[in-house]
């Protein structure tokens, strides 16, 4: 027995969906983390209690934790850039590739720039240096970055978002951005990250 033509979109976006949800998201929601990384509590998961979108990411970089510090101080628009796709989240300026002194101050408090102007973003909530720093608003979302020393001057790079979906509001077109497009970027920017530690520790 055929089904009908028209029931052939419904089955394969159910197969997309079914794939995506087995698949694919948990893939992106761990890549690069060790099942004790994902499953451990980190400063900041407080800010958000019950995420719709929870990820932790990590990369193990051959650099100490100073050194891999001011890279992350310094990250935002219209800062040191975020070390991603530069045309999609940066203006199209190159982030950068050298640590700049005057962007070092950053403390609790300040925003973390998303926008042009530099007034929107995220709010540094804990900072800890060289070890680990927290950015999100309480309730809709967080950031952490956690350093952690290795043997022979190496370090583990864990980042962690947690976000809780507004499925009612429009907001949740941002949200699905963060959900399919959430992983290239992060992957993007951890890989930089280590390019650029590491070419200045040598």
């Amino acid at each position: 027995m055929r089904l009908p033509t028209r029931f052939l979109p419904v089955l394969g976006t159910a197969a997309v969906a079914g794939a995506y949800i087995r698949w694919f998201r948990p893939w992106q929601l761990t890549w690069g983390a060790t099942p004790e990384e994902v499953s451990r509590a980190m400063p900041g998961d407080e800010l958000v209690p019950k995420p719709t979108f929870n990820a932790t990411r990590a990369i193990t970089i051959g650099a100490a934790p100073e050194r891999i510090w001011p890279w992350l101080v310094q990250a935002g628009l219209g800062r040191g850039g975020w070390y991603s796709y530069d045309i999609l989240d940066n203006l199209g300026r190159p982030s950068a590739r050298r640590i700049i002194p005057e962007l070092q101050d950053l403390t609790v408090g300040d925003i973390v720039p998303m926008s042009p102007d530099g007034k929107h973003g995220i709010p540094v909530q804990r900072i800890d240096p060289p070890l680990s720093m927290v950015w999100g608003t309480p309730g809709d979302n967080s950031w952490t970055w956690q350093l952690e020393p290795m043997s022979e001057g190496s370090t583990r790079l864990v980042s962690r978002i947690r976000a809780r979906y507004r499925w009612f509001s429009p907001a949740i077109l941002f949200s699905a951005l963060v959900e399919f497009g959430d992983i290239w970027m992060m992957r993007k920017m951890l890989l930089n990250l280590r390019q650029r530690a590491e070419a200045a520790s040598r």
